[in-house]
């Protein structure tokens, strides 16, 4: 089990995908299935177990979505 918890606020992603294109572990996928309140098609994680906490993510995010939190 991984380390790390990395949640997404949906509500704020606009589904650019630069999170997902940086992730070196392939955590974050977009979701096609569902949009957000803002028609958009958020991130999610797919592979929580998998991330490292390199915040690559959190970076890259243009609207401030993503937030990696160590796990006790």
């Amino acid at each position: 089990m991984g380390s790390f918890t990395l949640s997404i606020r949906e509500e704020r992603c606009k589904g650019c995908e630069l999170c997902v294109s940086v992730c070196p572990k392939g955590v974050l996928a977009i979701n096609k299935d569902k949009p957000n309140a803002a028609g958009y098609f958020p991130a999610s994680v797919v592979a929580q177990d998998e991330c490292v906490g390199c915040q690559s993510c959190v970076r890259m995010c243009p609207d401030v979505a993503i937030k990696i939190e160590k796990k006790d």
